[in-house]
């Protein structure tokens, strides 16, 4: 009898840690994949905003013209990405840039800063980013997890055996901060 309570606990123990192990790891997957999709509902926000952010802004400076077709180029080939974290952090870090310029733009323009229309948009944009943020905070959490998960010893052999892939994190600068202050540069 102690023969076979040593044999069985030599084959049940191992078929356990891997039970779990695996377990663990398509959780850990799932919620890389769940908090993914937060990111991407409030990237489809932002997109969302752009064009009226951009028509408002062209109202005032319609002379930038080559500035809005780039925010508009670099948003439809955003929209378009539904490929690798890694590929759409590329796309989403040249359409950040170009909205920061846009902004930048919109500091040489008084009027617009005090547009009721403008100030609605950017209040919206710039929640939406701090959204993206917390979304991104939380799936980069997830995939810290998940990496240091693969990666250490002995679990690193499950999920080696069971083939699961590294997950890339995605990080991108917010592109609009904070609303600015009205009444800079405005005369009455």
């Amino acid at each position: 009898m102690p023969v076979l309570i040593i044999v069985a606990a030599v084959i049940l123990l191992p078929l356990i840690f891997v039970i779990a192990t695996y377990n663990s790891l398509v959780s850990l997957r799932n919620h890389i994949s769940d908090s993914w999709g937060n990111i991407d509902t409030e990237l489809k926000r932002r997109y969302d905003l752009i064009p009226n952010l951009v028509g408002t802004v062209k109202g005032y400076a319609a002379h930038e013209k080559e500035l809005f077709e780039r925010v508009t180029e670099l948003r439809g080939k955003c929209v378009a990405n539904t490929g690798k974290v890694s590929d759409q952090c590329g796309s989403e870090k040249m359409l950040v840039a170009a909205l920061q310029k846009l902004m930048l733009v919109v500091e040489n323009y008084p009027q617009l800063k005090a547009d009721s229309h403008f100030l609605q948009l950017q209040k919206e944009l710039v929640n939406t980013e701090d959204r993206i943020q917390a979304a991104r905070r939380f799936y980069n959490g997830n995939v810290r997890d998940y990496k240091n998960r693969c990666q250490t010893f002995p679990s690193s052999i499950v999920a080696g055996a069971f083939g699961f892939e590294g997950r890339d994190f995605f990080d991108v600068d917010p592109a609009v901060k904070k609303v600015p202050s009205v009444g800079n540069g405005l005369s009455s």
